[in-house]
């Protein structure tokens, strides 16, 4: 114990530490009980390691933000979380935070500032980042601390966040609690390295290694390190040695730990250490501390009547399923007179821009976007008006842009990622299908992030830069998914998708950039997200389609001037108009579904399927799915062109029509 950090601490910090710091251990001890009958179903204990959660959290503004981990159950009681709502959580009752969606810690608190984690290590750290950079742009002196386990530090989300953190010079503290095992794993078959601290250097960033099991010395280096933060940003790791003293988790037990070693950390235990300390230095009394335990321990049964005395959760389908979403209802805003000629990439840049003016708190996040301008050029210039700190450049890290980009919009910010192809995206996919899908129904939070996908093929760029992988996406609640197929929609799409406080993934065809142009309104426009647009009217055929497709569909319908065909554009593949769709299937009979996306898996299977159960006695014929090979997009024209779906949409069409 550092004595002489600790004497620096005025006598009402140090007994508000003890009174902070014993809390979550009686109620470990009491939840420990009630697993053991059965009146919890998981605990991930951290008896041992209290001094971390507590001595962090002690040492920030109840303003500034805290992305904790299974067992800092420490960050919540000192951010004065009810208990019985604590409890509720923990029981899957309707007062907990997820409303019985999620367990234990894996939930936020915007109240609180508390932004909970996932089972998946490691994409916290890079919500801190996003947390950290609306700080820094703010101005407002706040710091930001995200929590990993040692075995953490392992995921690649960890180093890209450490990256991204020192590049930009963020002012967040990452903290890695060391306790010594990643489940049963010990370290010395997690890393070579003699200390994880040791990264720091790499990273460009400041390294500090301190004894977790000293909360004086946890608190005291928070709080040095905040204040060298706010008078120069910058970020600070610090690794925290610690010991688990149980297991991962109680069902897994501690056999893999050999005995001499808990019996050597159970020496170290905060709270007698610190207890030790205080009665010493007649900071207490052993009566006084007794008396403190007392208090917590009829807090804690009185919030747990409250608890226990709530009713199970009652399923309602109509609840969950509008809980997938924040709250939104769109707002129309119609354009003017006043047009220009655009092309598709025109329309895309113009969009952005004229948000960019109409939404100072929009950060653009990508890939050579700045003075580059992209490598489409959709960005190009955009530095001079709205500056480095809007227009910002990223290092090659998809997942951990895609996760700062959540973090900007928890601390009220809007974001935009750029994925400089759509393949791309899969390196942050884990990001967008478990975190910026699943935010909200978990805990309430909006997730105002759109990712920009420049996709598809025809434009001989091979198997890495030529998918239209919407339907990775399109199986995903909690996202929206839009895929426009002209200039005008291009632009009023994009608007409204960055006016949507909802996760948004929006498709561009770069073989439509520079191909295609038509008048584009030159004033702020949107339109509305979900509803499909019938581009010609037919009485025979239906050919239901989007993005590329709407181009080949006009083309084949001009090898079939005796057919009267309805080509209905959707526009949103999630959600889907399914209006439209029946109005148009009612009125023809026939449907051809067209994508670019491979047959098996694509999106027009499913949509067969709705058409199927809710059309199926105005169907004149089978319905007919033209798609791309079952193969990847590949590189020399002559295989592409034998593997894109309009090789065959002629003879579908005819075979359809004929029927």
């Amino acid at each position: 114990m550092n004595v002489k950090e600790s004497n620096k601490l005025s006598i009402q910090i140090q007994k508000d530490l003890y009174d902070a710091l014993i809390l979550p251990r009686l109620i470990e001890k009491k939840m420990l009980i009630l697993l053991r009958q059965g009146k919890i179903s998981k605990w991930f204990s951290g008896i041992g390691q209290e001094a971390i959660a507590v001595g962090v959290t002690k040492a920030l503004d109840s303003d500034e933000y805290i992305f904790p981990m299974h067992r800092n159950l420490g960050v919540f009681t000192s951010r004065n979380v009810p208990l019985e709502r604590l409890f509720a959580q923990f029981q899957g009752k309707a007062s907990g935070f997820t409303k019985g969606r999620d367990r234990s810690f894996h939930f936020g608190s915007k109240e609180h500032h508390i932004v909970g984690m996932i089972s998946h290590l490691g994409p916290q750290l890079a919500l801190a980042c996003g947390i950290a950079l609306a700080n820094l742009l703010e101005k407002n002196k706040k710091v930001c601390v995200a929590f990993s386990g040692e075995g953490g530090t392992s995921e690649g989300d960890f180093h890209e966040a450490m990256n991204v953190a020192a590049v930009w010079d963020l002012p967040v503290i990452f903290i890695v609690e060391n306790n010594g095992y990643g489940l049963s794993t010990p370290t010395n078959e997690q890393y070579r390295c003699k200390d994880l601290v040791d990264r720091a250097q790499g990273y460009g960033m400041k390294g500090i290694k301190i004894d977790g099991n000293s909360i004086e010395d946890v608190y005291n280096t928070i709080q040095k390190c905040k204040k060298e933060i706010q008078k120069n940003p910058h970020p600070v790791l610090i690794e925290c040695k610690t010991f688990r003293i149980r297991g991962h988790e109680e069902a897994s037990g501690v056999k893999y730990v050999p005995k001499e070693l808990i019996e050597e950390w159970k020496t170290k235990d905060p709270i007698q250490r610190f207890e030790q300390n205080l009665i010493e230095k007649g900071v207490f009394t052993t009566q006084e501390l007794e008396s403190i335990q007392k208090t917590h321990i009829q807090a804690i049964e009185d919030a747990l009547k409250v608890a226990f005395a709530e009713k199970p959760i009652e399923a309602n389908s109509q609840t969950e399923l509008l809980d997938m979403y924040a709250p939104y209802t769109h707002q129309e805003v119609k354009p003017n007179n006043a047009s220009k000629d655009m092309r598709f990439v025109d329309a895309i840049s113009n969009a952005l821009y004229q948000a960019m003016e109409k939404h100072s708190e929009l950060v653009i996040m990508g890939q050579d976007i700045a003075e580059y301008g992209g490598v489409f050029k959709i960005t190009e210039n955009f530095i001079e008006d709205f500056g480095k700190d809007r227009v910002r450049n990223t290092p090659i890290c998809e997942s951990a842009i895609v996760g700062a980009a959540l973090g900007l919009s928890i601390n009220k910010h809007k974001a935009i990622v750029e994925m400089q192809f759509a393949d791309f995206v899969s390196c942050g996919f884990n990001q967008i299908v478990n975190n910026l899908a699943k935010l909200h129904y978990r805990w309430q939070e909006k997730a105002d992030v759109v990712v920009r996908m420049p996709c598809g093929a025809g434009v001989a760029a091979g198997p890495f830069h030529s998918q239209s992988n919407e339907a990775w996406f399109f199986h995903t609640p909690g996202l929206k998914v839009v895929y426009p197929s002209n200039p005008a929609d291009a632009k009023g799409l994009l608007i409204a998708a960055i006016e949507d406080p909802n996760p948004v993934l929006f498709f561009e065809h770069k073989a439509l950039y520079r191909s295609i142009s038509e008048p584009v309104p030159t004033d702020y426009y949107n339109t509305e997200i979900g509803k499909a647009a019938i581009v010609q009217e037919g009485e025979d055929l239906t050919v239901i389609t989007y993005g590329m497709g709407v181009h080949w569909a006009k083309k084949a319908c001009n090898s079939f001037k005796d057919s009267s065909i309805e080509i209905l554009d959707l526009r949103s593949l999630l959600p889907f108009d399914k209006e439209a769709i029946e109005r148009s299937v009612k009125k023809t009979g026939k449907v051809l579904i067209l994508h670019e996306d491979c047959l098996t898996g694509g999106i027009g299977g499913e949509l067969s399927a709705y058409i199927s159960e809710h059309c199926f006695e105005f169907l004149d014929a089978p319905i007919v799915r033209c798609a791309s090979m079952d193969t990847a997009v590949p590189f020399v024209k002559a295989l592409e062109d034998q593997f894109l779906a309009n090789r065959t949409l002629n003879e579908k069409l005819q075979n359809l029509i004929d029927y």
